[in-house]
């Protein structure tokens, strides 16, 4: 089962939003500022993240641009749940600290959860291609090393 965590500050929002995730067969974990946001992300490991941006000790910014920056976690995606209009803050993220998606509340919760698949989909596959090419490049160099005569030429063998 996939794990979203969901970091917001609005407890009626993390509840309402929670029973849609937990509904289409998602484990939920929440926080409510971008602190505990950061602990839960580390404790938990979560496959993706909804975030608003105006939070509470460490703001939605702070900890996209964390996450994004951390190799660590890098890979999990980002998606921001706020009130702003992405116009207003595309201009505060950098290429490399940016999250994959912007929804502005309210939103339709079935396009984000057709969002969420997508993603989870995207980074499903980004894995098995990552595992196949690390298979692939385990079994060349096991070649390499270990099996007699990888490389040479037949002559050398009396071919």
């Amino acid at each position: 089962m996939k794990k979203i965590l969901v970091i917001d500050d609005e407890f009626n929002f993390i509840t309402l939003l929670s029973e849609t995730l937990k509904g289409a067969g998602y484990e939920v974990i929440t926080a409510m500022d971008g602190a505990s946001g950061l602990k839960k992300v580390h404790l938990e490991n979560p496959d993706l993240i909804l975030l608003d941006l105006l939070l509470p000790c460490i703001n939605g910014y702070q900890v996209c641009s964390i996450l994004k920056r951390d190799l660590r976690f890098q890979n999990i995606p980002i998606i921001i749940l706020s009130a702003r209009s992405e116009e207003d803050i595309n201009i505060r993220w950098g290429d490399d600290d940016k999250p994959e998606y912007f929804f502005r509340k309210p939103f339709d919760s079935n396009a984000l959860l057709v969002k969420i698949k997508e993603l989870l989909d995207m980074v499903d596959r980004q894995k098995e291609e990552y595992q196949k090419k690390m298979t692939e490049q385990a079994e060349q160099w096991m070649k390499q090393r270990y099996i007699p005569g990888f490389g040479q030429s037949k002559e050398v063998f009396g071919s």
